[in-house]
């Protein structure tokens, strides 16, 4: 049994704060993941020179990438020190922002949310959905990925995990008219996550009109 004050740190913890602490090490685990698969599949939607919105950019791996390939990056994070970190790996301003908050004036030709959206809480996840779409240009495309699953869950380190299964986030998709499904696909556990269960990733675009 885990002492009781080991406890009671954990669940005042959010997402940001566990962020904030733990930032070196994060960046270190996830930065060199291989993510050449999906790069591919979701770069082979956008015309050369898009310019991207990089929504929780963690180390900012996924942000160099996208530069190194020609396109325009926007990024943001809600923990500062995140947001630090991915500043000096691109070469680039990463903005502190939280999902709930995002509100830009430009429109984006593309949305990357990778393993960023999982620690929305679930109640706010179609209004956070709706804030992102509305800065997508009409015909953009969106990528997130979520473990899959049911539910939600604290981690033992404060983290906050929402899971979908392809079913239930269609459900939720299918309740915004302004979208329209691209692609569904599950991939397998990612080297170096501590996540056991499959990914599931999903490709849209917002709809013209």
């Amino acid at each position: 049994m885990r002492p009781l004050a080991a406890r009671v740190k954990s669940s005042c913890m959010t997402p940001v704060d566990y962020y904030e602490a733990n930032v070196d090490e994060y960046c270190r685990s996830t930065v060199g993941l291989d993510m050449t698969s999906v790069y591919r599949r979701f770069l082979s939607e956008l015309a050369p020179g898009s310019h991207i919105l990089d929504a929780g950019c963690g180390s900012g791996r996924d942000s160099k990438v996208f530069l190194q390939s020609r396109h325009t990056v926007t990024a943001f994070d809600a923990s500062p020190e995140m947001a630090r970190f991915a500043t000096a790996y691109t070469g680039q301003k990463c903005r502190v922002l939280r999902f709930q908050e995002v509100d830009f004036q430009e429109k984006f030709d593309a949305i990357w949310a990778c393993a960023s959206l999982l620690h929305v809480p679930k109640c706010e996840m179609e209004s956070v959905l709706r804030r992102l779409i509305a800065v997508l240009r009409n015909g953009g495309i969106m990528y997130v990925s979520f473990i899959e699953g049911e539910g939600e869950r604290v981690a033992a380190d404060g983290r906050l995990y929402n899971s979908y299964t392809a079913k239930s986030l269609r459900e939720l998709l299918e309740g915004m008219s302004m979208v329209g499904e691209i692609a569904f696909w599950r991939s397998d556990e990612i080297p170096s996550s501590d996540q056991r269960a499959p990914w599931l990733n999903c490709l849209f675009k917002k709809s013209m009109g």
